[in-house]
């Protein structure tokens, strides 16, 4: 019965052999992950991958295979506050029109939302629903989750709804970047290759062919010249915004940074969730348990390297305005702090949006993130990185 999930590991790209199935299947048989739907997961990853290059393409398809088999799981348990699941249990989702929505008024800052939860916590003592005070679900309220509030903190929510959210707390897991994945056109590669800046060095691996003609001439007899590979001596910072809304762009960041992988030889990618903070990481599968320190990352990389950011800048403004305004941990220093600091590490800079630059306007995060960038903002469209790509240069 698992010959499709096999057959789907196969067609994902992932090097499984039959033998390393047949393993797949003795642990079944024996039991070991029975009505476990987490153990059977990481079982058969732990079974049938046998390098990490290949843990996405097992969750795509595993995906594929066991689509809807999640549905039967319960919902994590939240870790950052004690609520208890029942108050935050979906039975119906708050809908409103733009003039309902434009009538329901913000607490009126970071600092009222964060006191006035605190006593919302102290006071509640059962579930709400549909309400615009209590912590509870498909209401007006600012806690909660399924419904709208233009300034709140979102609990208990799978995902963003409206991009409104000024706190998230929900440990969520996302998905890396694939950097092998094939490119729907190669105008993006051509847009990337006006950042160069040649140099020989290493190895003699290439065939030097005026050379060898020259001197087969003058010798009279085939001579053989080789020479150091030619490659693009640019050093690349890479810093990719991950999950959240940014989920609607994967395609697009995948495709970029396939082409980028692919270009620049000394090419450095980390990734970051909405602004920079005092924690980057290289997998977002163990992103809570391996980040790197920011300052380790802006020491480790001279100002030689160009540094580019990628991300929509769509967030709360306290995410990049206010210590501890981060929507999944405390950070005790403001996002804007650790872009400026960025800048002033990597003086060669710019920041890509897929967001449509007709859009900008109307999110307040893209303008306080582009007035930080002195407007080094480029749309992630192929003129857009070719600016960016001459600015950097």
């Amino acid at each position: 019965m698992f010959l499709p999930f096999f057959d789907a590991l196969r067609r994902a790209g992932v090097p499984v052999s039959l033998r390393e199935y047949l393993s797949f299947l003795e642990g079944l048989a024996a039991g070991l992950c029975t009505y476990d739907i987490d153990g059977f997961y990481y079982f058969a990853r732990a079974a049938m991958v046998k390098d990490e290059r290949f843990l996405d393409r097992f969750d795509r398809a595993f995906s594929e295979a066991f689509s809807g088999l999640e549905a039967i799981t319960p919902d994590d348990v939240l870790e950052a506050v004690d609520i208890p699941e029942d108050w935050l249990r979906k039975q119906l989702e708050k809908h409103l029109t733009e003039e309902e929505k434009a009538q329901i008024e913000a607490l009126g800052g970071f600092d009222a939302l964060m006191e006035t939860l605190k006593k919302r916590l102290e006071e509640q003592k059962g579930r709400h629903q549909g309400g615009s005070k209590w912590i509870g679900t498909g209401g007006t309220s600012p806690f909660g989750a399924y419904g709208y509030n233009p300034e709140g903190v979102r609990i208990g929510q799978s995902e963003s709804r409206h991009q409104r959210a000024v706190k998230v707390w929900d440990k969520r897991e996302f998905r890396d970047f694939d950097d092998t994945v094939e490119l729907g056109t190669r105008n993006i590669k051509v847009a990337l290759k006006r950042l160069r800046q040649w140099a020989r060095h290493g190895a003699h691996e290439e065939l030097d062919l005026p050379g060898t003609i020259r001197a087969s001439a003058e010798a009279g007899y085939i001579d053989v010249k080789t020479r150091p590979e030619r490659h693009n001596a640019v050093k690349v910072v890479l810093f990719l915004d991950v999950g959240g809304s940014m989920d609607a762009h994967v395609k697009l960041v995948e495709e970029l940074f396939s082409a980028a992988k692919s270009e620049f030889k000394h090419l450095e990618h980390w990734y970051f969730h909405n602004c920079l903070y005092e924690g980057v990481w290289k997998s977002n599968k163990r992103r809570w348990n391996e980040a790197t320190p920011t300052w380790d990352v802006l020491h480790r990389y001279g100002p030689d390297y160009k540094c580019i950011f990628v991300g929509d800048a769509s967030m709360s403004p306290y995410e990049i305005t206010h210590r501890g305004g981060a929507n999944e941990h405390w950070n005790d220093e403001a996002g804007h702090v650790w872009l400026t600091r960025a800048r002033e590490q990597w003086p060669d800079h710019t920041w890509l949006n897929p967001i449509p630059e007709r859009l900008w306007s109307y999110t307040q995060s893209i303008e306080i993130i582009r007035e930080i960038f002195a407007g080094r903002m480029h749309p992630l469209t192929l003129e857009g990185i070719t600016a960016a790509m001459k600015e950097l240069g």
